[in-house]
């Protein structure tokens, strides 16, 4: 691949993100796959002779879909928000096209100095204390050191250019837009606890902080592993459960940048729905 089909196919691929993201709602939030299932769809060997690109984003859709857990879906409810945006996707294109391996300050100046700047705008954005930050009287930075010598500030070996994302984001956000994403995220958070509250079937199981939201039905912990197999099994949205002082219990995390209130809405209609099911089936 030269220059000018990387230029086309680039194209291309833009096309094919932005169709993936503005289509992931229909897709499958969790993959229908056994452990394996890739070996069989792929040649046991790498090709002899370079492949045709068309092919190879063609075995994207048949190798590589099928088993992706869609994390930027709306009905994706489990672990925490994986932090994706249109503007980091285009920081990743050109921190992989620098290549740059920040493992000391001489290897790529830019790489360890935007890192340390970057820290001071989310520490101050946070309003920690100067001693966290780089660039005051302070002795904190962007990794943990007592003085600040670029000399011999180490990054850890292998850590690429990934404060390039941050300063895409926090510029083409600003901090009113970053604000704005995360009180988003924590209404939505609280109206989903207001949807447990007001159903006599359920309980909050901790304080609700940020987005996330952890709940259960009343009863048993086996009552509520058997929810939680039913919510994954059908496989319209995706949680995942915890431990808290001895109780199995269903963590509800807002993660997608573009959930909604109907998402959310859906998602706590389709819990009831299998949670009625699951009690009308236990004897009485």
């Amino acid at each position: 691949m030269d220059a000018s089909e990387f230029r086309r196919r680039g194209k291309e691929m833009v096309d094919y993100v932005a169709d993936y993201l503005e289509g992931i709602e229909g897709r499958q939030v969790y993959p229908d796959v056994e452990p394996g299932y890739l070996r069989s769809l792929v040649p046991d060997h790498a090709p002899d002779q370079p492949d045709q690109y068309d092919d190879v984003l063609r075995d994207v859709e048949r190798v590589i879909m099928p088993g992706v857990t869609h994390w930027q879906s709306p009905y994706f409810y489990a672990y925490f928000p994986a932090a994706s945006s249109y503007p980091a996707m285009l920081a990743d294109m050109l921190c992989a096209a620098i290549g740059c391996i920040g493992f000391s300050w001489a290897a790529s100046p830019a790489c360890t100095e935007l890192e340390t700047v970057m820290l001071d705008w989310l520490g101050k954005m946070l309003q920690l204390p100067e001693d966290f930050l780089a660039g005051t009287s302070g002795q904190g930075g962007g990794v943990i050191r007592l003085v600040t010598d670029y000399r011999h500030w180490q990054i850890p070996l292998g850590r690429r250019f990934r404060s390039l994302k941050l300063w895409f984001v926090f510029r083409m956000y600003g901090v009113s837009g970053l604000q704005a994403h995360i009180r988003k995220q924590v209404g939505l958070a609280k109206e989903f606890e207001s949807l447990v509250r007001s159903n006599q079937n359920f309980e909050i199981s901790a304080k609700v902080v940020l987005g996330l939201v952890c709940f259960r039905l009343k009863g048993s912990n086996e009552l509520n592993e058997d929810l939680l197999k039913k919510i994954n099994h059908v496989k319209k949205i995706h949680l995942v459960p915890c431990q808290l002082s001895g109780r199995f219990v269903l963590r509800f995390a807002l993660c997608a940048r573009t959930t909604e209130s109907r998402h959310v809405q859906e998602a706590w209609a389709h819990i009831c729905q299998l949670a009625d099911e699951l009690l009308q089936e236990m004897p009485h």
